[in-house]
């Protein structure tokens, strides 16, 4: 599955920024789920790819990545600034947990109407129609 996320990335990100329709299927390709309208900027980065859906009119700017080792699942109308990252991975800070493997995950859900901010880190769910920004993302202010 890593393999074929890498491959489908990879192709997107090469696609000439005006082969719109060879880019969403690509995209269709990749994904777990997605919206009409979604509107990826390239370079994108993802684990698995299948693992993440993003709602309609969702829009993220140039070297999002995602490490979607668990689910993540993306509301509709979804804004991102360039250089967000969204980690469902995490390691164990504690030695003697880490002999459950070397990475675990958790499931992080965006609400709709949200926006997140340049260079974010993402490691927790944030609610629907608000902006959250920083390393660790957090909620900033609720949005009209």
């Amino acid at each position: 599955m890593r393999t074929k996320a890498r491959m489908l990335f990879s192709e997107f990100n090469r696609t000439p920024y005006d082969a719109e329709p060879e880019r969403q299927a690509i995209l269709g390709q990749l994904l777990g789920g997605m919206g009409a309208n979604l509107n990826i900027q390239p370079p994108f980065y993802c684990d698995y790819g299948s693992n993440s859906s993003i709602g309609a009119n969702g829009f993220l700017n140039f070297n999002c990545i995602f490490l979607d080792c668990a689910r993540i699942t993306i509301g509709i109308n979804f804004q991102c600034a360039p250089n967000v990252q969204l980690y469902a991975a995490y390691h164990p800070v504690i030695a003697a947990e880490r002999i459950k493997g070397p990475e675990l995950a958790a499931p992080i859900t965006i609400g709709d109407n949200t926006a997140i901010g340049a260079d974010s880190v993402v490691t927790k769910d944030i609610p629907a129609t608000v902006f959250a920004a920083g390393n660790p993302c957090r909620v900033i202010r609720t949005l009209d």
